[in-house]
């Protein structure tokens, strides 16, 4: 039975796990390999590793660590960044990873999607569109962490990428993240609405009940956060953390009517 899954989202930085505000203002806040096996022992639904210097820096993905992050992870792993071929791909995938997120890389070109589907599984293949509010309405995607604009609508480019064939769609705000205010609802309403598609949403979750009401309001779907799995309290202290597996099943099926 599908249910929403709830996904802590890490990102590396200089080899490091590192927290954003608005994508910049990089705090470290431990090492990935660790928060892996604390992870683990918490038995997470899934969790998503993002190398947000491998596109900035225009090189190969750092596949030494995706092979011990894949080696520690009892859970499906989703992992992204510098991701722009399907050889690529192919090689992240025989390293035990179940699902390669792609970003910059479908700008440059969507055949992308569908070459790699068809090497490793359509359900494989997420792409991240990491969207900001623009100053006059409406939104548009951005890639290069936030730096380089693309001209696209993440609505109109979400149903486009459904029909493409992509398995996934992230949706990144780059305007909550870091802020643990809760979800752009309003986005993501917007496209829930013309895409059918497996969905996960990143940025802004600040607690278990900014999640719950995601659950609530869209039903099975994909609530990722980074900052509440590794800060706690008002002083945001690092402290990796995850609900139980009796809070979690109390969280969904409060929030969820689903069968």
């Amino acid at each position: 039975m599908l249910r929403p899954r709830i996904i802590p989202c890490l990102l590396v930085h200089d080899k490091g796990l590192v927290k954003s505000v608005h994508f910049k203002q990089h705090k470290y806040v431990g090492d990935p390999i660790n928060a892996v096996r604390i992870f683990n022992e918490k038995e997470v639904d899934e969790l998503m590793v993002i190398d947000i210097d491998a596109t900035v820096e225009n090189r190969e993905p750092d596949y030494v660590m995706i092979e011990r992050l894949a080696a520690e992870c009892r859970m499906p792993l989703c992992y992204g960044g510098g991701v722009k071929t399907v050889e690529q791909a192919q090689k992240i995938f025989s390293l035990g990873v179940e699902k390669i997120a792609i970003s910059s890389a479908v700008f440059d070109d969507l055949s992308l999607i569908q070459r790699m589907g068809e090497k490793v599984g359509t359900q494989s293949v997420v792409v991240v569109l990491d969207v900001k509010k623009k100053l006059l309405g409406g939104y548009e995607v951005y890639t290069h962490n936030g730096k380089k604009k693309t001209g696209k609508n993440p609505v109109e480019f979400a149903a486009e990428l459904e029909k493409l064939g992509v398995g996934e769609i992230v949706i990144n705000s780059i305007d909550q993240d870091g802020q643990m205010k809760g979800y752009d609802l309003d986005l993501i309403g917007k496209i829930r609405e013309v895409i059918t598609i497996p969905m996960t949403v990143l940025g802004g979750a600040g607690t278990l009940s900014d999640i719950g009401l995601l659950i609530k309001k869209f039903g099975i779907i994909g609530a990722s956060a980074g900052s509440l799995f590794v800060f706690k309290g008002i002083y945001k202290a690092v402290l990796i953390n995850y609900p139980t597996r009796v809070e979690k099943d109390i969280l969904i099926k409060s929030n969820y009517n689903g069968v």
